[in-house]
């Protein structure tokens, strides 16, 4: 009888385990599932265009491009969470066989653009370059936009939940 006691003694002590722990387990997971909601959650779109004889034809309905024309690419971004996104930043990237047309950045709300010539590795407001003098020292300069790999928008102003923001800027075919 001592033992049957004990086998229902440990029986008993194993349910009541599992059953704080199934208890412990459930709390957690709504308590991340709410966490989990809480978060922003930012869908990003990419869309192009390429400007042709006077109109914009999406680039999957382009067959080819011709060197001189001019893609205009459209960053949309969508925060569809639960909490806002701070310092929030989206980058583009310049097609090999294309430029930056200088000046051709577009954003909504607070957003600054900052150029990277080494693929997206680090980015600059200005970009440098080491360049030889007559003199054989090493001057840094500008770099050519011509060296452009990527460039990134970061906005200081919070991407809001349930809001959009668009980037866009437009490369030339070379």
């Amino acid at each position: 009888m001592t033992s049957m006691k004990k086998r229902f003694s440990s029986i008993t002590l194993a349910i009541v385990c599992l059953l704080v722990l199934g208890t412990a387990a459930a709390f957690a997971q709504r308590h991340f599932m709410v966490a989990a909601s809480a978060r922003p959650q930012i869908k990003v779109q990419l869309s192009g265009a390429v400007e042709r004889d006077g109109a914009r034809v999406p680039v999957d309905a382009a067959t080819s491009v011709r060197p001189g024309e001019i893609l205009d690419w459209t960053i949309t971004s969508e925060n569809s969470g639960g909490s806002a996104a701070h310092e929030y930043k989206a980058v583009g990237q310049i097609p090999r066989g294309t430029q930056l047309v200088q000046g051709s950045t577009t954003a909504d709300g607070s957003a600054t653009v900052v150029y990277s010539i080494d693929n997206g590795r680090t980015f600059s407001a200005q970009p440098t370059v080491e360049e030889r003098q007559a003199d054989g020292s090493v001057k840094q300069v500008a770099a050519p936009v011509s060296m452009y790999t990527h460039l990134r928008y970061e906005w200081s102003d919070p991407l809001a939940q349930g809001t959009k923001l668009t980037a866009s800027y437009k490369v030339r075919v070379r």
